[in-house]
């Protein structure tokens, strides 16, 4: 194998291990809750575990894909796998919320890392014409590792803690870090190796700093029962002042370890971490910029990520949210315009393919969102009602054809427009959600009727993938890669979030019309709750419901076709233009 393929295949795997890692909690949760106090009753309280990792994928993706374009890829992946590891430790070790979201944080800031600066690299490895397969590969990987996910969670359940799914993280974060830092010569362009030195000298003393930083800083969250009961050693354990955790001598070694460490990172010539560099790096992709637009793409994940969507759009605080992510936004662009070197670069997506690739990206999160969550519950509603896992396997069919599509759209790309490539596949998209709003209650014991649908819509997502980075990757300059990349992968998730509000609601007007004979039908029943005729009439409004949503889905998967067969006209994405072949025939 050559070495850009290498290269690109370790980061293609580190993308599938991150994706992974994100679906993984789907089945841990409620364990993870229970290690941190949590009630399964207090899922609310809960909230901030799965928000703070979204908070950390997609707020700072912007920043960091400007990052890799000034620093370059493989240094940000790199950073990123070990920002991952670091977070998937202190997950691993936490012992109350506050702790686990900051891993959680940790977690998905290093996991986003991966996906902008991944693509990223597909444009610096390989030629226009030759990008489909390689973004094919790298959306299909992905969407495997969203498979994976919950199977490797529901293997490592069954045999142990759910702390060991984040060791795992660690030490395959740890060996991708190794293998990607001694694939450095692999890169055919120069801004892949930007800011890597020829070599490096072991940092001994930093190295120890970070060792005893680890080591103690795990006693203290672990507390071991058998030092904690000795004489001698239990010590260590007692504050020193006051009460907590860190106020121990133990506590204190940590903190007085971990800020020599940083000292040494910011004195030494040859530091561990060479905390300087990256901090001229975050200055120079424009830091401020950078925070305005975390501060902006925050209050919407927090206003929808933070809301039940069984009764409300956003959450309760959702309107402050938004009016503090409309004033950051305000700022933001006014700040664009008197930067000398602002994040988002004048005329960086200027042509049309390129802004129109974030907006397609937006709506195909919004309309993909509605299968992830949507036909679980609907699985759950009919026929897995008693069965959680049950009606979660039942979107493996669809997810099993993503990767499939997502291959496919690579390969298509050698030959067709990226429009059309798109069009057809989120036209597929449409057609299995309308086949979805046909399901009845019994409709998914049946193979064909519940496979087809399934089937088909993975397979016209995966179709949309690498056409909509390709069209950003073709129409904008190599130097705004990353940022660009970072920018599509940032609205796909935004359009989840607000997808997955706003067709939610849709349903619920359905839900509600259906219950309105359920007064008279809960008299009938005497008062009970749970007459035949009852719940019959319950489940009749939960399928009203998510028949609405997926109807809804498939409106908003046309409105991606269209736009996609409209904004991407002109995107050269493959070896030759049609128009071109057909003015040489004559």
């Amino acid at each position: 194998m050559s070495r850009p393929r290498l290269l690109l295949g370790l980061a293609a795997v580190a993308v599938a291990f991150a994706a992974a890692d994100t679906y993984v909690v789907v089945l841990a949760l409620p364990d993870m809750m229970t290690g941190v106090g949590l009630s399964v009753e207090q899922l609310q309280k809960a909230a901030p575990i799965l928000s703070g990792f979204l908070l950390g994928y997609v707020a700072m993706l912007p920043l960091i894909g400007r990052i890799s374009d000034v620093r370059g890829r493989v240094p940000v992946l790199r950073a990123g796998l070990v920002v991952f590891a670091i977070g998937s430790l202190i997950t691993a070790l936490c012992y109350d919320l506050p702790s686990m979201v900051t891993g959680r944080f940790l977690q998905g800031l290093g996991g986003g890392a991966l996906v902008p600066a991944t693509l990223a690299l597909v444009a610096d490895l390989y030629p226009v014409d030759r990008r489909g397969v390689p973004l094919g590969v790298v959306s299909a990987v992905q969407e495997i590792g969203s498979v994976a996910g919950p199977l490797l969670g529901a293997v490592v359940l069954a045999v142990t803690d759910w702390r060991a799914i984040f060791v795992l993280n660690v030490l395959v974060g740890g060996l991708l870090a190794l293998a990607i830092g001694r694939d450095r010569q692999s890169n055919r362009s120069n801004r892949v190796a930007v800011g890597e030195p020829p070599s490096r000298r072991p940092d001994w003393l930093g190295s120890a700093l970070a060792l005893l930083t680890v080591l103690a800083g795990a006693l203290v969250c672990v507390e071991p029962g058998p030092i904690l009961r000795d004489v001698t050693w239990g010590q260590l354990f007692v504050p020193v002042v006051g009460h907590g955790r860190w106020l121990t001598p133990l506590g204190l070694l940590t903190i007085a370890a971990g800020l020599g460490l940083l000292v040494r990172c910011l004195t030494a010539r040859r530091p561990l971490v060479d905390v300087r560099g990256w901090a001229r790096s975050a200055r120079d992709a424009d830091l401020l910029g950078a925070t305005l637009l975390a501060v902006a793409l925050g209050g919407v994940i927090l206003a929808f990520a933070t809301a039940d969507p069984k009764v409300e759009v956003f959450s309760p605080q959702g309107r402050w949210y938004l009016l503090a992510a409309t004033l950051a936004a305000v700022a933001f662009v006014v700040h664009l315009g008197r930067a000398d070197n602002p994040l988002v670069p004048a005329g960086a997506v200027r042509r049309t393919p390129a802004w129109g690739a974030v907006v397609v990206s937006f709506f195909v999160g919004a309309a993909l969102v509605a299968a992830l969550i949507d036909i679980p519950l609907f699985a759950r509603t009919t026929v897995y009602a008693d069965s959680q896992l049950l009606a979660a396997l039942v979107l493996v069919r669809f997810l099993l054809a993503l990767p499939v599509g997502a291959v496919a759209g690579g390969l298509l790309l050698r030959r067709l427009p990226a429009g059309v490539i798109t069009a057809v596949g989120m036209g597929l998209a449409a057609v299995s959600f309308w086949l979805m709003a046909q399901w009845g209650p019994d409709s998914l014991e049946h193979l064909v009727a519940a496979t087809v649908p399934l089937v088909v819509g993975g397979f016209g997502f995966g179709l949309a993938l690498a056409p909509v980075n390709a069209a950003v990757l073709a129409t904008t300059d190599a130097a705004v890669h990353g940022l660009t990349s970072a920018l599509v992968v940032v609205a796909r998730m935004v359009g989840m979030l607000v997808g997955v509000s706003a067709l939610t609601a849709l349903g619920l007007r359905s839900y509600y019309a259906e219950q309105a004979d359920l007064p008279a039908v809960r008299e009938v029943c005497g008062g009970a709750s749970r007459c035949d005729e009852f719940t019959d009439l319950l489940q009749v409004a939960a399928i009203a419901q998510e028949q609405t949503v997926f109807t809804g889905a498939a409106v908003v998967a046309g409105v991606a076709a269209l736009l996609a067969l409209v904004l991407f006209r002109g995107a050269p994405t493959r070896t030759v233009d049609t128009a071109d072949a057909v003015r040489g025939v004559r």
